[in-house]
């Protein structure tokens, strides 16, 4: 199981990649719906087969906490538990610790943090994320790691990114050796043990919004060495033209020959820049959230369908699209639904704005291979 590279962009640093995963495999650049707890809301397995998703993310923290490892275990680990025979992404969930403010207390070991749900308080190190990333058996884990704010002091940002590089060479320990950490098999033969050998493991880059950091952080996560590198800690507020900067910054220290992954990022238009840039993987909560809340993203831009404006519109939500939803029904009707706040709206639309993101990344893939993506603009998702 490995990344490819295919094909780059002559006038883009884009590239054309497949990604090899133990439940098949993602042509890239393509986007992750989020499943945090098991599902991506409000929309089945099977639409999201029929909304053309290779990969969707899942969420280590709040599986761990609801169900619970075991229950997910009897049912033969994650994939079989949500129906789900596709490749999954497992986020650590530190995102979601460090939000916890008041509630956290992180040192090197690991984080201690109280629950979101009932109070009860855990502690998180490295070690204890892979094994229940293992258990879960996501074909892709994201390690414990340290977000900084924005803004933050830079001083806090170069701790932040020291001990995500502390946590990462402990991670990927644990990943190559779990016989150490007390869960795993007798003694080492392989570099790699049987229990994780159809997982991959990817490394996240720190740093904040500085760029000495941000290249510190790089080459230290390379130097480890892992299956593909993720750029942490951005879409936190920061504005656009620094977001910009620092991926530059980073992917200029990340090997070409390995899968790059931008997590939680977001608009069309982000995506479109970040791939030109050279990113292939990308998950945001953004269509499905939208969605839920009667935006639409279209070829010609957003539609907010609980305008007045749209009262006695025919026409379906894009024009060009054939999901499910533009080809059976209008804008009125879809108004209609979310005024009166029927359930059936808000699927819809998800439904919609998924299928728009996945045929924008396949839109954007088909413009890499003909070397045009520098021209390339929402208009044309549906432009064979």
């Amino acid at each position: 199981m490995s990344f490819t590279l295919i094909h780059q962009d002559t006038k883009t640093k884009a590239r054309l990649g497949r990604l090899e995963t133990a439940h098949g495999v993602i042509e890239t650049p393509t986007f992750m719906p989020v499943g945090t707890q098991g599902t991506v809301k409000a929309l089945s397995p099977r639409e999201l087969i029929e909304a053309e998703s290779q990969i969707i993310l899942g969420n280590a923290y709040h599986l761990y906490l609801r169900p619970g490892l075991e229950v997910i275990k009897r049912a033969g680990g994650l994939h079989k538990f949500i129906s789900w025979d596709k490749p999954i992404l497992t986020d650590s969930g530190g995102y979601q610790i460090f939000s916890l403010a008041g509630f956290r207390k992180v040192r090197d070991e690991g984080v201690e943090f109280q629950s979101h749900l009932d109070g009860s308080r855990h502690f998180l190190t490295p070690e204890k994320v892979i094994e229940i990333e293992n258990i879960l058996g996501s074909d892709i884990m994201m390690p414990l790691d340290e977000c900084a704010h924005y803004p933050c002091p830079q001083e806090y940002a170069k701790t932040a990114m020291q001990r995500t590089s502390y946590w990462a060479r402990r991670s990927k320990l644990a990943f190559s050796w779990p016989e150490g950490r007390g869960w795993a098999s007798d003694s080492p033969s392989h570099s790699q043990p049987s229990a994780f050998s159809s997982q991959l493991l990817f490394g996240i880059v720190q740093g904040g919004v500085y760029e000495e950091l941000r290249k510190q952080s790089a080459q230290e996560i390379v130097e480890i060495g892992f299956d593909g590198y993720a750029l942490g800690g951005l879409s936190v507020g920061e504005p656009k033209n620094l977001r910009y900067n620092i991926i530059s910054w980073t992917l200029e220290f990340i090997p070409s020959g390995s899968a790059r992954y931008l997590m939680g990022l977001g608009t069309p238009e982000d995506i479109i820049d970040a791939v030109r840039q050279g990113v292939d993987l990308f998950d945001c909560v953004i269509p499905t959230r939208y969605g839920r809340n009667g935006t639409a993203f279209t070829s010609e831009g957003k539609i907010v369908i609980r305008n007045a404006l749209y009262a006695n519109d025919s026409g379906p939500l894009d024009a060009h699209c054939d999901c499910y939803a533009c080809r059976n029904f209008s804008r009125s009707y879809l108004r209609h639904l979310f005024n009166v706040e029927e359930i059936l709206g808000l699927r819809l639309v998800s439904f919609h704005n998924i299928y728009f993101y996945n045929h924008l990344l396949k839109a954007m893939r088909r413009a890499i291979k003909e070397n045009r993506l520098n021209d390339f603009s929402l208009s044309q998702v549906y432009v064979s």
